[in-house]
């Protein structure tokens, strides 16, 4: 069973800021099913990585990285794309020195 989209995202936040990280609700999306993309910014490299969840054919939530480039303006062009098509969507950034994304389930690539 999967956990709503809120209560996951707070998780991911809380794991954040445990570990010393700051991670933020840049848009809030339907609490229950709501998509989510990830926005991980490296501090150190002033770099980031996009992580948008998808459903392997198990069923089971996997994280691809739908952008290969680390261009912040490339990043933030695909999620107003996708904002414009979900209006669902929950944009979570986080900013740590290490570049983490703190997801814990599969992450592709």
């Amino acid at each position: 069973m999967l956990l709503s989209s809120d209560l996951w995202v707070s998780a991911l936040i809380r794991r954040a800021q445990i570990e010393g990280a700051y991670a933020t609700v840049v848009k809030k999306g339907d609490a229950r099913a709501g998509s989510v993309i990830v926005k991980a910014y490296d501090t150190t490299t002033r770099t980031a990585r996009l992580f948008t969840e998808a459903f392997g054919t198990d069923g089971d939530r996997l994280w691809i990285q739908p952008v290969t480039s680390v261009s912040e303006s490339e990043l933030d062009a695909y999620i107003d794309r996708q904002r414009g098509y979900d209006p669902d969507l929950w944009v979570v950034e986080i900013e740590d020195r290490q570049g983490r994304h703190f997801i814990t389930e599969t992450v592709q690539g």
